[in-house]
């Protein structure tokens, strides 16, 4: 006789084990004809689930986000469906869902065409118009080896051999077509109202390069046409204001085969690097940290030694030389550890923050590279702070307002604050995690900040605070990192004398504000478009003659710029005016000057601005006092 507890604290119940729907049923007909699944003591279930014991239920509904992942899983078998309705000779492997969406791996002779993908959505819609039931068995994984064997599945063989012998497996059948799927699904295909493939790709079988290559579709589904609408708009923009896009029209970088992964910068990207590296310089000179300089290459010894070795080897390059083994650095924290082990450190002198614009290497699988946001090759605006435990709150806090205040620097107001907690390979004990995840709370509610926790996303030697900003179209960026590291200062054997003489541990602060330089200027040419502004933009004066007879004023005007510390460039071809106007525009110069016979007479300039908007005519000296104070205000909103 199991009793039913319902998140309005409800009790009902019941005579023998009853179903999900049952009791959704039972409280509304409109309850049960909306319900897409149910979490029974927090685990996820089908609405066919027989609840037999005591339990708490809530009924999720495509208004709950849990309800929007169950209808995405199940879009991503109704795509399965249509495609091998459509190519019986294709392979299915997995189909997962992934944020705003789903995708499904097939094998097959050949690629997608646009072409197919319009005829699987097309087929998709007609599987979903049908309405077909979805039904769930179970089976031993040698029942389930045969079944797929039986119909010429091959990668689901392979994945089911992979699983332990004496699990039982669910198998989710809709109409002819069955996958082995973990669960839940919507009870009927007609549940899912909104969906697109997106795109189509290739990827390796099982993200292995020296595998077969398959056919990855991507897709996405919502609750309703209204919220599908709005995410294809956003996508529409996204594609708009895509980095690669912007750095084609600025001439910013580019990637090639030689080298994949890592950038070719040109000099209006390194420009725009250069800028920011400059002014995080600055910020933590006035933070009182030393900048420091650590080899590219280590010796395995002591990468297993810190831990590294264990727990990432698979992301290091390693290199042999004169019979010993090395690795290019993923990070720069055990070097760091190495400064501060020279010479016998005083409590006196902690804290002791060391800073590094550190370029490390980590070896992403090919397919996972993606212009600047995932590189190989990037550098890290890293740094480490080496403190007691009784000036951990205080150096917490104190960093935090640091990232705050740059992030407003950068013109990003809405930021969310997570707490990764431990992952399940990490380094030290319960005790040691207990103690530093306190910690970091405990710093960020003294500072009255707001966060979500993050069971299991830690790093392997501590917890950490996400910074996470959302730029102008919604989208969630993670950036800066605040790690507090019990672990490696122990494996490293670093220690300082206490004040009682005895020899200790310092606590290790491991705190990165941009995260990889290459990724937040990808991110900063997204959310702006590539308008960056003013103080970014790496041409931000734009100087141009009308005819051939101001083009000695026009190097004057420009040289004066230069000589105030603005970046201009003089444009003095032979084409019209709006032709050129037009260029500078498309390539988001903040600035642009005219000047023509009338301005060249009074020693004046006419200055227009990106936007189209026309600033009027001014003196030279009037044009530098305005772009100092539009530089001077960095990216900060004015309210």
């Amino acid at each position: 006789m199991p009793v039913i507890t319902l998140p309005d604290g409800q009790q009902k119940k019941f005579d023998a084990p009853v179903t999900v729907f049952e009791v959704a049923s039972l409280i509304s007909k409109g309850l049960a004809q909306h319900a897409l699944a149910g979490q029974v003591n927090d685990k996820l279930v089908d609405t066919c689930y027989p609840i037999q014991e005591d339990a708490t239920l809530r009924i999720i509904t495509e208004k709950d986000p849990a309800g929007l992942e169950v209808i995405r899983h199940s879009a991503a078998h109704v795509l399965a469906q249509a495609v091998k309705s459509l190519f019986p000779s294709a392979q299915v492997t997995i189909g997962p869902v992934i944020e705003n969406g789903f995708y499904y791996d097939f094998a097959f002779e050949r690629a997608f065409s646009e072409n197919d993908l319009v005829a699987i959505e097309k087929k998709m819609h007609e599987i979903i118009t049908k309405n077909h039931p979805v039904s769930r068995q179970t089976m031993t994984r040698d029942e389930a080896i045969q079944f797929f064997d039986k119909i010429g599945e091959t990668y689901k063989v392979k994945i089911i051999q992979d699983i332990p012998a004496n699990e039982v497996l669910s198998l989710y059948t809709q109409d002819d077509f069955t996958d082995l799927c973990r669960g839940p699904h919507v009870p009927s295909t007609g549940m899912i109202k909104a969906f697109k493939l997106t795109k189509v790709s290739g990827a390796y079988w099982r993200g292995d390069s020296k595998n077969a290559m398959l056919q990855r579709i991507y897709g996405t589904a919502w609750h309703d046409k209204k919220a599908l609408e709005q995410y294809l708009h956003l996508l529409e923009e996204a594609e708009k204001r895509d980095h690669r896009k912007q750095a084609k029209i600025m001439d910013l970088f580019h990637f090639q085969e030689e080298a994949p992964g890592m950038v070719f910068w040109h000099e209006n990207g390194w420009t725009i690097y250069q800028v920011i590296k400059k002014y995080i310089q600055q910020r933590i000179l006035e933070d009182d940290y030393q900048e420091v300089a650590t080899p590219q290459v280590v010796d395995l010894t002591l990468w297993k030694q810190s831990g590294h070795w264990d727990m990432f080897h698979e992301e290091m390059f390693t290199v042999e030389v004169d019979d010993r083994s090395y690795a290019l650095k993923p990070m720069n924290c055990p070097c760091h550890v190495q400064i501060f082990k020279q010479g016998l450190r005083s409590y006196r002198e902690l804290p002791i923050r060391l800073a590094e614009f550190g370029c490390v290497h980590r070896n992403e699988l090919s397919g996972a590279m993606h212009g600047l946001m995932r590189v190989r090759q990037m550098t890290q605006d890293d740094g480490h702070i080496f403190c007691t435990e009784a000036q951990l709150q205080t150096e917490t806090s104190r960093f935090i307002r640091l990232f705050i205040d740059v992030y407003r620097d950068f013109g990003f107001n809405d930021i969310t604050v997570r707490l990764a907690m431990r992952p399940e390979k990490r380094l030290g004990d319960d005790g040691l995690w207990d103690q530093a995840e306190n910690a970091l709370a405990d710093s960020l509610r003294h500072l009255g900040i707001h966060f979500e926790s993050r069971p299991g996303e830690g790093a392997f030697y501590g917890p950490k605070i996400e910074f996470h900003l959302k730029d102008c179209i919604g989208r969630m960026w993670q950036c800066g990192t605040f790690q507090l590291d019990y672990a490696q200062p122990a494996r490293l054997e670093a220690s300082y004398i206490a004040e009682d003489g005895s020899k200790k541990i310092p606590v290790m602060l491991h705190r990165a504000i941009l995260g990889s330089l290459e990724r937040f200027i990808g991110i900063l040419l997204e959310h702006y478009a590539g308008k960056l502004p003013t103080w970014l933009a790496p041409v931000q004066v734009v100087v141009i003659n009308i005819t051939d007879k101001q083009a000695d004023f026009v190097e004057k005007v420009t040289n004066e710029l230069k000589n105030h510390d603005i970046r201009v460039r003089s444009d003095l071809r032979n084409e019209k005016i709006s032709f050129k106007i037009r260029e500078h525009t498309i390539a988001h110069v903040p600035y642009l000057v005219v000047v023509g016979d009338r301005e060249q007479a009074a020693e004046t300039v006419s200055v227009r601005m990106r936007d189209g908007s026309d600033l009027g005519v001014m003196p030279v000296a009037q044009l530098i006092d305005l772009i100092h104070a539009d530089i001077a205000r960095l990216g900060r909103v004015t309210e």
